[in-house]
């Protein structure tokens, strides 16, 4: 895709899709009465008023802030939209619900492997050993988090979502018009995607963690934790660099990411596609609501 053009992402949300673009970020929701509600207003990232921010690295960690802020943003509209209005929610309930979420997930994919690897250090003096099963650990709850989660009716709906979105982004970088007949017959893989850039997260983190050595298990859970931002700076790195590039080498080693979305994106249907593209349009500043 040519810089002109401009570089997209997304989101699913409950019923919808949230489309971000270099000016404009849109929301897309299916109501229950089958309209479409659309919300859009103005982003401008950090990394556009303060330059230092655009530095490698630091550019990973103010994107990866960002796209947590904005994405509560978009599955609060999206819940309010999809749902009764007697169980919408407030912005305070999502933060804390978010906020949980995160905790969970620092409690299942940081604190337990490396508990769990304190057995392998007892039984060896290899520090390279520790580090790869802990990762691989790590690695394998994450795959098992995906597999249950893609089991669910609700989840898989999001995840119908999720495929529309990333059909809508490759027919968008591909030159298409944005019609339902055209943007049906795109991949549902992307190299940006979050599923990707969350796999390389947990193998990256293998590399970095073993930066740091530390005995005490405790200190090795803090320091871990406080490694994340690096990690997360990494992880970025690469995914913006497998986003612009077709070689070969980068997408052989693209393609584990993009085997991963296999669980985290279903083909959509012909409505859920509509939703995404309107999503997109609307980001992209086309048929702005008044």
């Amino acid at each position: 895709m040519s810089v002109q053009r401009g570089v997209y992402g997304g989101q699913a949300v409950i019923e919808g899709v949230m489309m971000r673009g270099p000016k404009w970020m849109a929301i897309a929701v299916r109501r229950p009465d089958g309209d479409i509600a659309i919300h859009r207003e103005e982003v401008q990232s950090l990394t556009q008023r303060y330059p230092l921010l655009r530095l490698p690295l630091l550019r990973g960690v103010v994107a990866m802030w960002e796209a947590l802020s904005l994405g509560i943003s978009a599955l609060m509209f999206s819940a309010n939209q999809a749902m009764p209005d007697d169980e919408q929610l407030s912005k305070g309930e999502m933060t804390l619900t978010t906020a949980v979420g995160i905790v969970v997930a620092i409690a299942l994919f940081v604190v337990a492997p490396t508990l769990l690897t304190t057995y392998v250090k007892a039984l060896s003096a290899s520090a390279l050993l520790t580090h790869v099963v802990e990762g691989g650990i790590r690695l394998a709850l994450f795959i098992g988090y995906l597999v249950g989660i893609s089991l669910m009716k609700e989840i898989q709906r999001v995840f119908q979502y999720h495929g529309a979105e990333h059909k809508v982004i490759n027919a968008y970088e591909a030159g298409e018009e944005l019609t339902v007949e055209n943007v049906r017959r795109y991949s549902r893989e992307h190299k940006r995607c979050g599923t990707s850039f969350l796999l390389y997260v947990v193998v990256i983190s293998i590399l970095i963690f073993s930066i740091v050595s530390v005995e005490n298990v405790w200190l090795r859970i803090v320091a871990r934790i406080g490694m994340l931002p690096l990690v997360a700076g990494v992880a970025y790195e690469w995914i913006r660099l497998a986003g612009r590039s077709d070689s070969p080498l980068v997408n052989a080693l693209s393609r584990p990411g993009m085997w991963l979305q296999g669980l985290t994106t279903r083909e959509p249907d012909d409505s859920q596609l509509e939703v995404a593209i309107a999503s997109f349009e609307t980001a992209r500043g086309h048929g702005l609501p008044g």
